[in-house]
């Protein structure tokens, strides 16, 4: 069972460090495109998180008019709109945090992902520019959860800290 959590939770923080090099690349564009990549899911991660944040802080500013939405607006499949309300709005904020960090990043970023397939799902009826929105969050999020959190991170600090 040890075993099992330990791969478990070496697979969520793990930051993708695996250097992808073609045997046509050179070495220094290599480098390059790995330092860009990492750019590019900093830049993911600060505009996804971003997004569910000021989303969260949002709930948490008049919630009142959050429990009315849960129980009017969003349909949010087998749970209670109240347990809905205070579940949506801690997973926005706490796993936002996450990803910002890149700690936890696949984990942050699953669970982002999955917050967002929810949120699009239990609205009846969605603008179409609100459903791009989602669209994009979700794309940007499975890029995190494909290729880790990235250099630039947490997770990636521990993970060259353990190489070395």
């Amino acid at each position: 069972m040890k075993a099992l959590l330990c791969m478990a939770w070496r697979t969520l923080t793990d930051p993708g460090l695996v250097p992808y090099q073609p045997t046509r690349m050179p070495a220094w564009l290599a480098r390059v495109a790995s330092h860009v990549q990492s750019l590019a899911l900093l830049g993911a991660r600060l505009f996804v998180a971003q997004v569910f944040w000021l989303s969260g802080l949002t709930k948490l500013h008049d919630w009142g008019t959050t429990l009315a939405l849960f129980e009017s607006e969003y349909h949010v499949p087998v749970l209670p709109p109240e347990l809905a309300a205070y579940m949506g709005t801690g997973g926005e904020l706490g796993l936002s945090v996450l990803l910002v960090l890149g700690l936890g990043g696949r984990f942050a970023a699953a669970g982002l992902f999955i917050l967002n397939i929810v949120a699009a799902m239990s609205l009846e009826d969605i603008a179409p520019a609100a459903l791009m929105g989602h669209q994009l969050w979700g794309t940007l999020l499975a890029v995190i959860l494909v290729w880790g959190a990235g250099r630039w991170s947490v997770d990636g600090w521990l993970g060259r800290s353990r190489l070395s």
